[in-house]
């Protein structure tokens, strides 16, 4: 029988914590909390997790210090919980190694399946399908996915994506000159029926925008469709 995966869950908020480690436990995961920091970076040197799911702002020591810590020791996948109006944080913390992030307020349904997702692509491959994942490497033009290995590279400069990037780049890039819906891209990114705003598609389209100019200022490939949706454009 399978070994359930333990999560930890970080928040000053006890309502946050009780509500999301029951949800988790519902799911069948094992579930640890933790009010503060601090208090978690001890219990996990002693005692490590499968995934955290870490608040930003918290006493003692925030979610970006507790993250910079682990990544001084685990590569354990790590989800951070945000306030909107904290987009330069989440930014920084993607690139000290954070593997996803979730905007508060924010549905408990949402945060199991994108625990769920990210856990996924953590999990140990079969070795006999690792030549037919190789051939799953996505190339267009400069654009090159490689979903195994969850790296993204732009003229090959590394990008650094969520899972939740990843997924929409994956489903834009994979029939280039498809318009894609907000609903179809939020059926790829969002596994089962989690109910998200259409702003939110609209808001990771600006930030993979983002991510690429930063490495190729003139990036251009996305393109919106006002009223329809978004496309990759075709070579």
């Amino acid at each position: 029988m399978k070994e359930k995966s333990t999560i930890v869950l970080v928040d000053d908020e006890r309502n946050i914590l009780t509500s999301l480690g029951m949800a988790l436990e519902a799911e069948g995961y094992k579930v640890r909390t933790y009010s503060d920091g601090a208090a978690a970076l001890e219990a996990l040197n002693d005692d490590p997790a499968d995934l955290a799911v870490l608040d930003i702002k918290m006493p003692r020591m925030d979610g970006m210090e507790l993250l910079r810590r682990l990544r001084q020791q685990t590569d354990m996948p790590v989800i951070f919980l945000t306030s909107k109006d904290e987009e330069i944080d989440e930014l920084f913390g993607l690139k000290m190694g954070a593997d996803d992030y979730i905007t508060k307020p924010f549905s408990q349904r949402l945060v199991v399946e994108r625990v769920k997702a990210v856990l996924r692509r953590f999990q140990p491959k079969d070795p006999a399908n690792v030549a037919a994942e190789a051939a799953r490497v996505l190339e267009r033009g400069k654009l090159k996915l490689d979903p195994e290995r969850h790296t993204c590279h732009w003229d090959n400069s590394p990008v650094m994506l969520t899972v939740t990037e990843f997924l929409i780049l994956q489903a834009l890039a994979t029939r280039p000159g498809v318009v894609k819906t907000r609903d179809a891209l939020m059926d790829a990114a969002y596994d089962d029926q989690v109910y998200v705003d259409d702003r939110t598609i609209d808001s990771h389209i600006k930030r993979l925008r983002k991510k690429f100019k930063q490495v190729d200022d003139n990036f251009d490939v996305i393109e919106t469709l006002y009223g329809v949706g978004y496309r990759f454009k075709e070579a």
